[in-house]
């Protein structure tokens, strides 16, 4: 079953460690760290590239 992706700016649906999949220009992320998000909390930008990225639960 394929991860569910969320973008930079939606809220989590669930609190959880998530990590960065891609960024969403299509660019490979080269950041591997993870965020912990309570349920609702908004999802920021990728931390290493400081730009909009799509995340799924780690």
């Amino acid at each position: 079953m394929a991860n569910e992706q969320y973008k930079t700016g939606e809220k989590a649906p669930e609190s959880g460690n998530y990590k960065v999949d891609q960024l969403v220009n299509g660019n490979s992320s080269t950041d591997n760290s993870e965020i912990n998000l309570s349920e609702g909390d908004q999802f920021p930008p990728s931390p290493g590239e400081n730009e909009a990225a799509y995340w799924v639960k780690a």
